[in-house]
């Protein structure tokens, strides 16, 4: 049962959701334009704030859904407590978001997977790291920044969590955010490349 969750797991969050939407609305492979992610924030660049916004919005549902309910089946498996067997459902649909097998596994960068599998675990952390997410777009219009300083805040809420304000904290989340922020850390290496020359791309219409 473990494994047929998390290979569906996989399977979902494989769906390359911008690639799909790009086809449909212009008949397009979305990768060979713009930044060349298969994403949220390429659709915005690409194809405007609608196609964006939906493409965002179910990348999240997947990460949410694997996390949220194809985990569930798989409950007391090995004697996993429930949350890390939905990390590890949650995990699988990140990897495939982010290498889809339905496209020669060149997807998304994760970020917005990894946002729905933190809505299905602990919302109250997320909000927090959307709201710095929104606060770095807002002052510097780059999303990769915000991104990964989103991403990499999420230790750093949840340990404030743990040890200041002695919130229950699960422990396979706890160390999971770490390895979460160093994963999209990873996936955006070019970007920070970029960052550090002064090169990124700033989030704003293009003429």
């Amino acid at each position: 049962m473990l494994v047929i969750v998390l290979l569906l797991s996989y399977l979902i969050g494989s769906i390359p959701t911008s690639i799909i939407t790009a086809k449909v609305l212009k008949g397009i492979d979305i990768r060979d334009y713009g930044s060349g992610n298969a994403g949220g924030t390429n659709t915005f660049r690409v194809l405007g704030w609608r196609a964006g916004l939906f493409v965002s919005a179910v990348d999240v549902f997947k990460g949410f859904a694997a996390a949220f309910w194809i985990a569930r089946p798989a409950y007391g498996a090995f004697g996993l407590e429930p949350e890390a067997l939905q990390l590890m459902a949650g995990c699988a649909a990140v990897t495939g978001h982010v290498w889809t097998v339905f496209a020669r596994f060149r997807g998304g960068k994760g970020v917005a997977a990894a946002a729905g599998l933190l809505l299905a675990l602990n919302w109250q952390a997320l909000l927090i790291c959307a709201a710095i997410f929104a606060a770095l777009l807002f002052a510097f219009r780059i999303v990769s920044l915000a991104s990964i300083s989103a991403a990499l805040s999420l230790p750093l809420v949840l340990s404030l969590y743990r040890y200041l304000l002695n919130r229950p904290v699960a422990d396979s989340l706890f160390y999971f955010s770490f390895a979460a922020a160093a994963f999209i850390a990873f996936t955006h290496r070019s970007n920070i490349k970029r960052l550090l020359s002064g090169g990124e791309n700033t989030f704003k219409k293009k003429k």
